[in-house]
């Protein structure tokens, strides 16, 4: 385990999120507590309006847990309490991160790496990456969100061939699944990622985020309440300096000058 398992920086509105623990970038207790704690702070944080978040070495984005804490905690029955219950703190804080966020992902997203990884925005895989969610083959399930959030993204079939085989994915069938968004070339997954971070971080971000707080909200309430709610924001928005900038920028026929206000 390196020194600092999580590595951050923000440059230009776009705060880059490195797990740290190459070559595989294992999940541990101490890397989970890192994580949890920096995307705690970059959410407060006005100058990351976008957050990328990837692992470092070229082998894996995320290949899991590191099965070596795993006897400990079993003999102790601590699994959950100590392990997962903090885990699924951390993934959910990614998953409700107010502003956008990309997963780069070169190589294996397994497991609780891809469960991190879906709960980005958006997806940028580089060629020859796999995908998986083996669980089964250690007895167990995926328990970090996956079964919901896999399930959210590809439909209930895909989700469960899956977690049932726990067979890897070529990054052709994830794409083709809508499990990622975009393939890239090989080595190019975090560039083409911080292509799309620094357009994102460049669009009004008030309006940035309302777009996805009402996308989200389409899984979690009833349609009208949806609805109903996009309007509020919409009344928000409106009333933004962007906005202003916006139209004025329109109607000059000039390229608008946002400032995230």
């Amino acid at each position: 385990m390196t020194e600092n398992p999580v590595l951050c920086t923000i440059e230009d509105g776009v705060a880059v999120v490195m797990l740290n623990n190459p070559p595989l970038n294992l999940v541990t207790l101490e890397m989970t507590r890192r994580l949890n704690e920096t995307v705690k702070r970059l959410a407060e944080d006005p100058d990351a309006r976008v957050m990328v978040l990837t692992g470092a070495g070229g082998k894996a984005f995320c290949a899991g847990s590191d099965i070596k804490e795993f006897p400990e905690m079993m003999a102790a029955g601590a699994v959950v309490p100590k392990k997962l219950a903090l885990e699924n703190e951390a993934w959910s804080r990614v998953d409700d991160f107010p502003k956008p966020t990309i997963a780069a992902v070169a190589g294996l997203a397994f497991g609780g790496g891809l469960e991190l990884a879906v709960c980005c925005d958006l997806i940028v895989a580089e060629e020859g990456a796999r995908v998986a969610l083996p669980e089964i083959k250690l007895g167990v399930f995926p328990g970090s969100g996956g079964t919901v959030r896999v399930t959210r993204r590809i439909g209930e079939g895909r989700a469960k061939e899956m977690m049932f085989f726990g067979d890897p994915l070529p990054v052709e069938t994830a794409l083709a699944w809508g499990l990622v968004n975009r393939v890239a070339p090989k080595g190019e997954a975090l560039g083409t990622a911080m292509e799309m971070a620094r357009r994102l971080a460049a669009q009004p971000s008030i309006a940035i985020q309302m777009c996805k707080r009402s996308a989200d909200m389409a899984f979690d309430v009833p349609e009208d309440r949806a609805v109903e709610a996009s309007l509020e924001m919409s009344e928000r928005v409106f009333t933004t300096e962007d906005c202003g900038e916006g139209v004025r920028a329109f109607f000059a026929k000039e390229k608008p000058r946002f400032r995230h206000r």
